[in-house]
């Protein structure tokens, strides 16, 4: 079994593959098919960390409110960078720099995340109740939305209601987008 800081960890890896492929890329098509899988992992990585990760690292943690509000304002602010870079087009001019940008956030966050939060956390479970919180993390990821929204309801709350009511669109729609091949690497598909 899988613990929680290993499948975090993965989800990362996976942010990082993509995004260096989508910056070494000349090919635009090979761009775009990787900004619509990196686009795929970000959204439902940081839906299922909010609604999974961050109750757990609040009941666990003395500082577990104060830290997770930390976490939700950064979260809201890669989410507002991707809903931007979703929608570019690959030879818009703009295209690698806000990507860049944007990992520049991410990479901090999850350096943070791996270093500090991970470890506190893994150290106050046991292995089963670890073990449970990464395939309750994988479940989730089934069911949020795999594009970032702009809802500005103001309340975290809110927004997730909103994400599990998009969900199904964004799922429907993926069916439509361009997606990396398998030999390509790294992936989970989108379409399973």
């Amino acid at each position: 079994m899988v613990r929680i800081s290993e499948a975090i960890k993965d989800d990362h890896r996976k942010l990082e593959s993509c995004y260096n492929i989508i910056v070494n890329s000349e090919d635009e098509d090979e761009r775009t098919r990787f900004q619509n899988q990196f686009t795929w992992e970000l959204a439902r990585h940081s839906v299922a960390e909010e609604l999974v990760l961050f109750p757990a690292m609040e009941k666990l943690r003395s500082d577990g409110k104060e830290k997770l509000d930390d976490d939700r304002r950064e979260h809201s602010a890669l989410k507002e960078q991707l809903y931007v870079f979703q929608d570019l087009n690959s030879s818009d001019p703009r295209f690698i720099p806000t990507i860049t940008m944007m990992m520049e956030g991410l990479a901090r966050h999850m350096q943070d995340e791996e270093t500090n939060d991970l470890v506190i956390l893994e150290e106050s479970l046991t292995s089963d109740e670890s073990e449970k919180l990464a395939e309750s993390l994988g479940r989730t990821k089934m069911f949020v939305p795999s594009r970032s929204h702009s809802y500005d309801l103001g309340n975290p709350h809110y927004e997730t209601v909103a994400d599990l009511l998009t969900a199904p669109l964004d799922h429907l729609r993926d069916l439509f987008r361009k997606w990396p091949e398998e030999e390509e690497g790294i992936l989970t598909s989108p379409m399973l």
